[in-house]
């Protein structure tokens, strides 16, 4: 009469071992999951419609084909590109969510005063993608101004301090506002916007008069006659813009400040996975149709290796540093 009650109890227990074995090989099949495994995020800290949101979208197509899964870029704008950042910092370092970071980055570290996150030591750096000059630009038909010499000459003519917009405190816009106004003795009013979309907006509606954004955003409105280019920021002109002189050339000695743009992930994520995303972005950066789409927007591909990224961040900290020294920016 006890046999079968036995029989039972002895499949229910051979049963509950092979459950408890399944789920002990669970999480090890788990993290032996080929990457990637499902899409990617690429977090863009502006609006759609900037030089990083363009650059983000060309990238993640490439890299949406090379990878076999979708790199979604998603907006997460923001107290100078500082909010996108933190939002990456604390995610999950699985190589699911990445980072389109920027030079802004490196001059926030000094011009707040306080940041949530660490961006040497909480950001692992992939590649850089591209380097893009910053130019000046006046609204043509509000501002008269055919050069710097006569911009500046007007700046100090004027009865008010002519406005200028930026991507936010602590960007490479904002710095080099000041930077310009240092230089010149020009007085200046610094209006931040969260990226280049609503700049290039009221800068074409005349709410602002002026403005050093990148190249890619106002390239269409200098070419369309809208907007009118005084000079770039960076020590070399612009292939897309030859006929603009630097800032150098029209009489700001060792003037040089670009943006670049480059990709990171959360600190700690998988050295594999990084050197996968390294391999195939810098693949993709370095051929021939991708190099002509940048530079079809003003911007020159780079691809480099993680390690000189790291070197680039770490100088560049240092040097913007002492510019936000000089020129007391601070945001609190």
């Amino acid at each position: 009469m006890w046999k079968q009650p036995f029989a039972i109890g002895r499949r229910t227990l051979a049963g509950t071992a092979l459950a408890a074995l399944g789920l002990c090989i669970a999480p090890w099949a788990a993290a032996q999951e080929p990457w990637p495994a499902k899409p990617i995020n690429l977090i863009v800290p502006f609006p759609s419609g900037g030089t990083t949101d363009v650059l983000a979208r060309a990238l993640a197509d490439a890299l949406s084909k090379s990878l076999g899964q979708p790199v979604i870029v998603e907006s997460k704008p923001g107290a100078g590109a500082t909010l996108g950042a933190d939002y990456v910092a604390k995610a999950r370092p699985d190589g699911y969510t990445l980072l389109m970071g920027a030079v802004h980055h490196t001059i926030a570290t000094s011009v707040y005063k306080k940041l949530p996150y660490d961006f040497q030591k909480d950001l692992a750096p992939i590649t850089t993608v591209a380097m893009v000059p910053n130019v000046l630009v006046v609204n043509a038909s509000l501002t008269p101004a055919k050069s710097v010499a006569e911009l500046v000459a007007l700046a100090k003519a004027s009865s008010k301090e002519l406005a200028y917009g930026s991507n936010g405190n602590g960007t490479a816009q904002h710095l080099i506002g000041t930077q310009f106004q240092a230089s010149t003795g020009a007085r200046l009013l610094h209006v931040p916007y969260k990226g280049s979309g609503p700049l290039t907006t009221d800068l074409l509606g005349g709410q602002v008069d002026m403005s050093f954004d990148t190249i890619t955003p106002v390239l269409q409105h200098i070419k369309g006659g809208k907007l009118r280019a005084l000079a770039v920021t960076t020590a070399k002109r612009s292939a897309v813009l030859p006929e603009v002189p630097t800032l150098e050339e029209a009489g700001l000695k060792g003037f040089d400040i670009g943006t670049w743009f480059g990709v990171l992930a959360p600190a700690g994520t998988p050295k594999d996975i990084t050197s996968k995303l390294h391999t195939e972005m810098t693949r993709i950066i370095k051929s021939p149709e991708f190099a002509e789409r940048m530079r079809a927007i003003g911007a020159d591909p780079i691809g480099d290796s993680s390690a000189e990224m790291a070197a680039r961040i770490r100088e560049e900290t240092a040097k913007f540093a002492k510019l936000v020294k000089e020129g007391k920016v601070a945001v609190e």
